[in-house]
């Protein structure tokens, strides 16, 4: 779905909000198809983290530091000219539209022709497992369908990164393995880098990448490199 990019990488990054230093990161780098882990208790800064990548953050924030993506400098543009997908743990599918409009709403302006779109939309849901459900509505599908689509919708939109916000968490036991396995399967095949905010351990192992663990807006002792999986 995506021709990949070499990197995400950010330098000397400092996030304040009423002259309080929330978040120190000095340097960090995401390879391509790689899954980064970001680990820490509630407002260690996992979610302002992803909220600078994607330019989401708040104007009462301050923040210092520069975000490449593809070696192109994004620190400064508005979201919308960043192409970083976002995954949320709610999947915002539209109700009002089936799954193939869904789909749809994520491909580029650049996918044009009827034919072309809808053949993409058929080969994404059949690399979901989910062959024919383009007419479906959204409120018939389960909780793995669901989340599989809003990656998918992610996906199609040709990202240059990916930020994953707790996005397995409302899944329960028996599906949270399948859509986790799904999720990383895809990125790596898109050769996007992604990072990844979650409190569960085997999220981190499956992802098979590096973890950050944040402590009071630190990077925290328990940082590792991650050999990767296989």
């Amino acid at each position: 779905m995506n021709g990949g990019v070499a990197s995400l990488r950010i330098e000397a990054l400092d996030i304040w909000l009423a002259g309080r230093k929330l978040l120190a990161c000095p340097a960090l780098e995401v390879p391509a198809g790689q899954v980064l882990t970001v680990m820490g208790p509630s407002g260690a800064g996992k979610s302002t983290l992803l909220a600078f990548l994607s330019g989401a953050l708040e104007p009462a924030f301050t923040a210092t530091g520069r975000v490449w993506l593809d070696g192109v400098e994004v620190g400064r543009l508005p979201a919308a000219r960043r192409r970083i997908g976002l995954l949320f743990q709610d999947d915002p599918l539209f109700p009002h539209l089936s799954v193939a409009g869904n789909l749809s709403f994520g491909l580029p302006a650049t996918v044009r022709g009827r034919a072309t779109r809808t053949a993409r939309i058929a080969a994404a849901l059949d690399q979901a497992e989910m062959p024919g459900f383009g007419p479906r509505d959204p409120a018939t599908l389960s909780g793995g369908q669901r989340a599989r689509v809003a990656l998918l919708r992610a996906l199609l939109a040709e990202p240059r990164a990916l930020l994953l916000d707790e996005p397995f968490s409302r899944l329960d036991a028996a599906l949270r393995g399948r859509v986790r396995d799904f999720t990383f399967a895809r990125i790596r095949e898109a050769h996007i880098p992604a990072v990844l905010v979650t409190h569960d351990p085997a999220d981190a192992e499956a992802a098979c990448g590096p973890v950050l663990q944040l402590h009071q807006g630190q990077l925290a002792p328990g940082w590792t490199g991650g050999a990767g999986c296989g």
